[in-house]
């Protein structure tokens, strides 16, 4: 059974070399000439389908023992499939340089230019974005250290209102009716020291 799979093996490589080579040359083919490479091409692949099929089924037949290192290898041979279908997609509508200026003559030349305005917009985009992300960055940043400054000022206040209230209570009223009208020209060290004096 190894030596059936084996075969398909030498079959596979055969084929899809083949393949391989015919996907680079599409690019490069126009009009019926391409037409025809393309139906080859698809037909080969079918041919590599059927291959990939037989050899599920005799991996299938070999014994458990071996059969881990042929599914691996089939395993490969399936990617490698994948990719040449995506490859093949990609190659049927794709053109050479130098097919492209055929086909399109002035308009490829056109389509060139447009791309590279595109690109430059496209660069003016990113730019303009990293300005106002930086600006907005500066903003938040502005605005955390407003919320500070309030933030100290609010607690400067609450302790000033505090030694206010601690310095009146600690005032006679006789202290409290002579020097009020300085009570607030004065700071509290000065209104202590002058409550001092009257005891």
């Amino acid at each position: 059974m190894s030596s059936d799979f084996e075969a398909y093996e030498q079959d596979f490589g055969t084929i899809t070399a083949e393949i391989t080579n015919k996907i680079g040359r599409i690019p490069k083919l126009s009009g019926e000439e391409k037409t025809q490479l393309v139906l080859n091409v698809d037909k080969q692949l079918e041919e590599v389908r059927e291959l990939l099929e037989q050899m599920d089924l005799e991996v299938r037949e070999i014994p458990i023992q071996s059969r881990a290192m042929y599914n691996s290898r089939l395993k490969s041979y399936k990617q490698e499939m994948e990719k040449l279908e995506k490859d093949f997609k990609r190659s049927r509508i794709a053109y050479s340089d130098e097919v492209r200026n055929e086909l399109l003559g002035d308009d490829a030349s056109s389509s060139e230019s447009q791309r590279a305005h595109l690109l430059d917009n496209t660069e003016k985009l990113e730019r303009s974005s990293r300005r106002l992300e930086a600006g907005y960055q500066i903003a938040v940043e502005t605005e955390q250290v407003g919320q500070e400054i309030l933030g100290n000022l609010h607690s400067d206040r609450e302790k000033i209102q505090r030694a206010r209230e601690r310095v009146s209570a600690h005032l006679t009223p006789a202290c409290y009716g002579q020097h009020l009208p300085l009570l607030y020209g004065f700071s509290s060290k000065h209104t202590n020291e002058i409550c001092l004096t009257q005891l």
